[in-house]
């Protein structure tokens, strides 16, 4: 069995997520569309000082470029996990 990056319709079952700020700026992800639609909110973990950090990104725009779908969120620092890691006094 072969699998597609298109629905039954023909169109793009992907899309790239790019990260415009935060922690994450300037990488990417490729997710999937859920029902022909990409998100308007996504979280991501990722490692900051050794622990797990939970990141949540809202969608700013979208673009095609060369027919691949493009989405540009921004961070939200309020709802995600602190960045700088919380030192202990001794």
């Amino acid at each position: 069995m072969t699998s597609s990056n298109r629905d039954d319709a023909g169109e793009p079952t992907l899309y790239i997520a790019e990260f415009i700020d935060g922690p994450l700026e300037g990488h990417t992800d490729s997710r999937s569309l859920l029902h022909g639609k990409h998100a308007p909110r996504i979280s991501m973990v990722a490692a900051v000082a050794g622990l797990e950090s939970v990141f949540w990104y809202d969608e700013v725009d979208e673009r095609d470029v060369s027919g691949q779908r493009r989405v540009r969120y921004a961070f939200d620092e309020g709802e995600s996990d602190p960045v700088e890691a919380e030192i202990d006094p001794i």
